[in-house]
């Protein structure tokens, strides 16, 4: 295994790359946990709570309709592994293309590496979210609890 492979998972839908685009947007529809802030507007902070698990504070550097959603980790606090703040300063991306009438969804956790202590469970658990809560809420309208 590469250990500076960042994570990532993909998706195919027969939705719309704006279907998609909105989808992802409605962080609060597919995402298990306390979501504070806005989540779909650019420069935009939003923060995400599970339990006494896991903190995380995203700000939303880029938007582009149709193509792109991306996050930026300022600040987490992940009480399962010894270096509590592993996912700060890194970058969730989702990046929307078509291909023969249908669209594809890429998700790339930037920074989050077999390195980090925390890989194994929070790949699993970002595995679980864009597989079947965020196909289930695209496809759907109605996202999974996979928690």
């Amino acid at each position: 295994m590469n250990k500076n492979k960042d994570f990532t998972s993909s998706i195919q839908v027969d939705k719309s790359p704006a279907e998609v685009f909105n989808a992802i947007n409605n962080v609060r529809d597919w995402w298990q946990g306390e979501i504070t802030g806005k989540t779909d507007k650019l420069n935009a902070e939003f923060s995400y709570k599970m339990n006494d698990v896991h903190f995380s504070k995203q700000k939303i550097v880029e938007l582009v309709p149709g193509k792109k959603v991306v996050w930026l980790v300022t600040e987490s606090n992940l009480s399962f592994v010894a270096r509590h703040d592993e996912w700060t300063n890194t970058t969730i991306q989702f990046d929307i293309s078509s291909e023969n009438g249908k669209t594809n969804l890429t998700f790339t956790h930037y920074g989050l590496v077999p390195a980090f202590e925390c890989y194994g469970g929070c790949s699993g658990a970002w595995e679980s979210l864009i597989q079947k809560s965020l196909f289930s809420y695209i496809t759907t309208g109605k996202g999974v609890n996979v928690f």
